[in-house]
C-alpha cells in the first residue's frame, strides 16, 4: 500500500494512493492515523486536487553517510567500517513539490539521491531478526548538502541540517519487505539528465545493519526516518534546476530548487 499524507481544503489527512496511471491515482482517505489500526474511509478523492505533503512528519532523520564504497572514494573519503551516523532535524524536511532553498552561506550545493527508511514502531535495541517488524515501510529522499560548508566546518549539521534539506516523499510504499528493499534500482536527474545511478543492494551496511546500529543508541519513534546512503554521482545544484529521485517500486521525488529569500 502506497500511503500518502495530504491537504485538501485546509485539511490535513492520510490516505491510500490507488491506480497505476499518474494522471489517474486518488487517494481514499484513512479513517485514524496508518502507524496504528486504521479503516479505509472510502472516500475518494483524485490525486490531481491535493497537495502532497511529506508523508511523514519524523521527530528525528537519522541518515548515514559513506554508505555506498564509490561515492565515499569520489570525494576522497575512505570508506568507514561502522556505520557513520548524522542528523537532520525536522525542520529540514519538505515534500514533494517543495522547494529547495539555496542557502546564502553556501556556494556548492549537492544534491545526494537516497532510499528512506520509515520506522512504524517506538523500538530499542531491535534484534536483527526483529528490524522487519518495526519497519513501516520506505520512501524516497534527497540528502541536500552544502558541500563546501561541509568540507570547511569539519562537521555536518549546518551543511546537511539546514531548512528545506531532506525532500522526502511522494508517499510510504508499506508493500516492500527488507529483502526486497535490498535490491532497488535507485537514481536522480536534474533538469532531465541522469546524475546518479545505483542499487541500494551496493550499501556496505544493511538495512538491518544501520537499525541495529542506531536503536542501540536511542529510541525510535513512529514517523522516525533513517537515511541509508547515496550511490556515486553526486554534483551540484543551481537556482532553477529540478531534480527528482526516483526508486524502483516506491515512485518519485520531484522539487526545484529556488534562492532563499
Amino acid at each position: 500500500m502506497r500511503i500518502a499524507r495530504f491537504s485538501i481544503d485546509g485539511n490535513v489527512a492520510f490516505g491510500a494512493v490507488e491506480g497505476d496511471r499518474p494522471d489517474e491515482l486518488v487517494l481514499d482517505i484513512i479513517k485514524g492515523i496508518p502507524f496504528a489500526d486504521f479503516e479505509l474511509s472510502g472516500t475518494k478523492v483524485p490525486l490531481s486536487k491535493v497537495r502532497l505533503l511529506p508523508p511523514v512528519l519524523p521527530n528525528k532523520v537519522v541518515a548515514f553517510g559513506r554508505n555506498y564504497a564509490e561515492h565515499a572514494r569520489e570525494l576522497g573519503n575512505e570508506v568507514p567500517d561502522a556505520p557513520f551516523a548524522f542528523f537532520k532535524p525536522s525542520t529540514a524536511v519538505i515534500g514533494p513539490g517543495d522547494e529547495i532553498q539555496y542557502p546564502s552561506f553556501t556556494e556548492d550545493l549537492h544534491h545526494e539521491a537516497e532510499l528512506a527508511v520509515v520506522i512504524g514502531r517506538m523500538c530499542r535495541e531491535v534484534p536483527r531478526e526483529r528490524v522487519k517488524d518495526v519497519i513501516f515501510g520506505f520512501t524516497c529522499a534527497n540528502d541536500i548538502t552544502a558541500r563546501d560548508v561541509q568540507k570547511r566546518e569539519k562537521q555536518w549539521a549546518r551543511a546537511k541540517g539546514f531548512d528545506t534539506s531532506c525532500p522526502l516523499g511522494p508517499w510510504v510504499e508499506t508493500d516492500l519487505d527488507v529483502e526486497t528493499a535490498s535490491d532497488l534500482t535507485i537514481q536522480l536527474t536534474v533538469n532531465g539528465e541522469q546524475r546518479q545511478l545505483g542499487r541500494t543492494s551496493e550499501m556496505i551496511h544493511s538495512i538491518e545493519d544501520l537499525v541495529v546500529n542506531i536503536s542501540e543508541a536511542m529510541t525510535l519513534l513512529p514517523g522516525d526516518v533513517i537515511l541509508t546512503g547515496t550511490p556515486a554521482g553526486v554534483g551540484p545544484l543551481n537556482v532553477g534546476d529540478e531534480v527528482a529521485v526516483t526508486i524502483e517500486g516506491i515512485g518519485t521525488l520531484t522539487n526545484k530548487v529556488v534562492k532563499r529569500g
